[in-house]
């Protein structure tokens, strides 16, 4: 690999977290990268996965790579478990994959926003599925604390979607 590749894959694995994508394959002929991301609770695994993907790159690649990609000689201990904000929260998850929109239309307010109380079944977004909007329906009631995805963000199954509060 040449200098502007390392930029370029350096740019690439930024705009993947950026964008919460799990997993990548790039296959360029005689050059293949898999990159797999952990949760953001473990980074250190991640960067040292990121650094066995390169370790298996062809050997064209050059000896010395930047420090960023390399894993640390002695890993940091991890930090002790804060307490769990999110600890009695009720999660909407998504019951499809597709892209959420908060609201019915451009420019039109939120379906629901962060301290509105919701019941069972009254719509909270929309996931657009080949070209069909769903009408994404709260399964609990309560007070919404925090929404989890942004609007025009594609959507896993079963990703949360907004923490409710229900006590």
């Amino acid at each position: 690999m040449k200098p502007q590749d390392i930029d370029d894959l350096k740019q690439l694995v930024e705009f993947l977290k950026e964008n919460q994508v799990a997993e990548f394959d790039l296959d360029r002929g005689d050059m293949k990268i898999r990159l797999k991301f952990t949760p953001p609770s473990a980074p250190a695994a991640a960067v040292g996965g990121f650094a066995h993907v390169l370790a298996n790159a062809p050997a064209t690649m050059p000896a010395a790579l930047p420090s960023a990609l390399m894993p640390a000689a002695h890993p940091a201990a991890p930090a002790p478990p804060a307490a769990d904000p999110d600890a009695g929260l009720h999660l909407i998850k998504s019951p499809i994959v597709g892209t959420f929109y908060g609201s019915p239309s451009p420019g039109a307010a939120p379906f629901v926003s962060p301290g509105d109380r919701v019941e069972k079944g009254q719509v909270v977004g929309i996931i657009e599925a080949m070209k069909l909007m769903n009408e994404i329906e709260s399964d609990a009631a309560g007070e919404v604390v925090r929404c989890l995805v942004t609007n025009g963000q594609p959507i896993e199954f079963g990703q949360p979607l907004f923490a409710v509060r229900t006590a």
